[in-house]
């Protein structure tokens, strides 16, 4: 009796994700760490002065971590409620967060104590930031308002209520000490001057504004709510484009070091990553749950994402140090891969080959032992049929060659017959696996036709099935018209280019024998 032969799966061709330079660097990034907060974490800000320490606000503190520390290394907790959006001072001194009982507190780096509380606004304060003379502070609360504060007298310079809504972002410009922007879920985005009292610059975003950022040079603003929008300040205000990648809100935005790459993180648990000069999805990073935070450090080093779970998704990049030893590494001699190959046993030589161990598959197993119905179930399971059909494909095409499929599908419970006819009915459809799904669609409605009317689940199946196979003929039909359509006029432009060629050649031949003729 000749041994068994494993049932060979038909190799399908996938579609490679293209590799690209982008591809390549995103993904050299090690395994991330994980950093349980103990609340969702609104706001991570790193300093811009070596070591790149980075601020994490979450619930009522506000906890400083070292680049590769998994503690913190200190924690400003002076908050009676929940803190917003720690942000760092441009010399990396000096950190201000907002509150949600209304009140600012800026805080030394070096000390625990609040230097100055600024008290002003009536509901909670969202967002705050640093002017680029250092001196000033702005904030945008939920009682609509945006104000301007002096660092040294603790006072409150001028304060603008032109929102109609609260106000949960904004930025500040580090070319001008003087301009610094909000955002507000009342679908507007508005640049303000210190030196005038009210906007200078009203953008429309259509939908609530989440965060807004500037670029370095100050002339692209960047506002993400519904959609990320991409605007001309220089120009008034002029829209540029609008990126429709994420399916949820978009919470965050940041830029990378060069300026060259936008990254915006979203409730759809997707970090995008985006070409600043043609605006196309370059990369995408995928994470557990809904992102309300982004950072990336100054020299790209660290990409760290705040999730609404508390969780602190930290990844380093991997050093370039160990890729070059990687690389140095010294590998086998050619001889090593070639040696004993050309050797030719002699006539007084006795040959001892070693039989290879197969291990096969629980469904190999089975249909060894002329099980056939068992092998059809254990290719039915959902990590094979939902991951892999051309398994069970594979697997009922064999049971047909042998002659055994009618018997492996007949005498199953209601729920077996329903899970049969959604594989088909999903399938069918599929060139690939069309020519053997019929089949079995067929033997299906065979065997079970007197058993038709008696549950309400497997008819529902079977009108599913017919309406898929259904919507496929029309297609088919359609599509042979098109072909049909398709080559008439490829023929009639054949036959236009023929008669021309003919009409020369006739032509040429009637000349020549006239002259033949009248010589």
């Amino acid at each position: 009796m000749a041994s068994y032969k494993p049932v060979v799966i038909p190799a399908v061709p996938k579609l490679g994700e293209k590799i690209t330079q982008d591809t390549l660097y995103w993904r050299g990034y090690k395994t991330p760490v994980q950093i349980k907060e103990f609340g969702a974490i609104n706001k991570i800000d790193f300093s811009p002065v070596p070591p790149y320490n980075y601020a994490v606000t979450a619930s009522s503190r506000v906890h400083i971590y070292g680049r590769y520390s998994q503690e913190p290394i200190k924690t400003f907790s002076r908050f009676k409620d929940a803190a917003y959006c720690a942000t760092y001072r441009d010399d990396g001194k000096l950190l201000v967060a907002g509150s949600e009982e209304g009140s600012i507190r800026l805080f030394d780096i070096s000390g625990r104590a609040p230097l100055r509380q600024f008290d002003g606004h009536t509901k909670a304060v969202h967002v705050v930031g640093f002017l680029s003379d250092k001196y000033r502070i702005f904030s945008g609360g939920d009682d609509y308002s945006s104000s301007l504060w002096d660092i040294p007298s603790a006072t409150e310079i001028v304060s603008y209520s032109e929102h109609s809504d609260y106000v949960r972002c904004g930025c500040a410009s580090k070319l001008n000490g003087d301009v610094f922007i909000t955002g507000s879920y009342d679908h507007t985005v508005k640049v303000f001057d210190a030196r005038t009292k009210s906007s200078v610059m009203t953008i429309e975003h259509g939908h609530p504004v989440e965060s807004v950022l500037l670029f370095p040079s100050g002339g692209l603003l960047v506002s993400a709510g519904r959609y990320v929008k991409v605007w001309d300040v220089l120009k008034g205000g002029q829209l540029l484009v609008s990126l429709k990648n994420h399916h949820k809100t978009v919470t965050c935005l940041c830029l990378n070091s060069s300026g060259q790459r936008l990254l915006s993180g979203s409730l759809d648990r997707h970090v995008k990553i985006y070409s600043t000069t043609s605006y196309k999805v370059v990369h995408s990073f995928n994470y557990a749950t809904s992102i309300l935070s982004l950072a990336l450090s100054p020299e790209d080093e660290t990409i760290i994402v705040g999730m609404t779970n508390g969780v602190l998704n930290v990844k380093h990049r991997k050093p370039e140090e160990s890729k070059e030893k990687s690389q140095k590494k010294r590998q086998p001699a050619y001889r090593t891969y070639v040696k004993g190959r050309n050797y030719m046993p002699k006539q007084e030589d006795f040959f001892v080959s070693k039989p290879g161990r197969c291990i096969m598959r629980k469904y190999d197993k089975l249909l060894k032992s002329f099980q056939s119905s068992k092998a059809l179930d254990a290719v039915l399971e959902p990590h094979i049929r939902l991951y892999t059909p051309e398994v069970t494909v594979a697997v009922m095409q064999e049971l047909n060659r042998r002659g055994t499929l009618r018997s492996a599908l007949a005498g199953r419970d209601e729920k077996q017959i329903s899970l049969l006819l959604t594989f088909v009915t999903r399938r069918v459809i599929e060139p690939r696996f069309t020519p053997v799904l019929i089949t079995v669609a067929d033997m299906i409605t065979d065997i079970y036709q007197p058993v038709v009317g008696q549950s309400a689940l497997v008819d529902k199946q079977f009108l599913r099935l017919q309406e898929a196979i259904g919507r496929e003929i029309d297609y088919q039909e359609e599509l042979l018209e098109v072909l049909g359509m398709m080559d008439a006029l490829f023929a009639t432009l054949t036959e236009k280019r023929a008669t021309y060629l003919e009409e020369n050649k006739s032509n040429g031949l009637t000349k020549t024998l006239d002259q033949d003729i009248s010589i």
